[in-house]
């Protein structure tokens, strides 16, 4: 935390400028990653070992998963991670529009309490914020081991106008890398659903706003 967190934090611009995720790391980076909630990092730092040229922003505002993700990327010499420990949401709203190559939603807090269902990523404002800061054929995995919440995300992301879900899967697909939540998931018995959804094509009007 004292020797890694600040050079790898990313800093957020202030309003209206916007943050070019690519300018976060080397030349030979040729796309940038995200994940939402990144827990304890197994499936962030896995991700960027098998992916040495994409680069990755994770965000998590727990301090304790933070500190576990520092530990593995000294542990495994990663460099191509960058750290976001507010809400997601922030970091979107300042990312250039279609600048992020795929995302990833895996075993997020269910909020289960009706009146706190407005905390979900996965609803509509979230979705369209992921959806402006993702170029058009971005893959955007998602999984879950709360029954609710994985019918809730299915429902909003079947009737969010720029996403469309692919696949849905009980079995954990072989290049997904695993997490920690998923195995306690996995030995308490419950079964996970696993989502693969699609960023759709923007039409001409769309990239004329977005452009603008």
């Amino acid at each position: 935390m004292e020797t890694r967190r600040d050079e790898l934090t990313v800093a957020l611009p202030a309003a209206p400028e916007r943050l070019d995720p690519a300018a976060l790391f080397p030349p030979d980076i040729e796309a940038v990653g995200l994940e939402i909630g990144f827990g304890g990092g197994e499936h962030l730092a896995a991700q960027a070992a098998a992916h040495p040229t994409i680069g990755f922003i994770g965000c998590e505002p727990f301090i304790n998963g933070v500190s576990s993700l520092l530990v593995l990327l000294e542990e495994q010499a990663l460099t191509n991670v960058r750290i976001h420990s507010e809400d997601a949401r922030l970091l979107l709203q300042a990312l250039t529009p279609a600048s992020i190559d795929r995302a990833f939603l895996l075993f997020p807090d269910p909020w289960p309490k009706r009146r706190h269902h407005g905390r979900r990523f996965a609803g509509p404002e979230g979705l369209t914020l992921l959806a402006a800061a993702l170029i058009d054929g971005a893959e955007f995995r998602v999984a879950t081991d709360h029954a609710a919440l994985g019918a809730w995300m299915q429902a909003s992301l079947a009737e969010h106008p720029d996403f469309i879900v692919e696949t849905k899967a009980d079995v954990r697909p072989a290049d997904w890398p695993p997490t920690r939540y998923e195995a306690k998931a996995l030995a308490a018995g419950r079964r996970p659903i696993y989502l693969t959804c699609r960023r759709k094509p923007r039409d001409a009007a769309d990239k004329i706003a977005q452009a603008s």
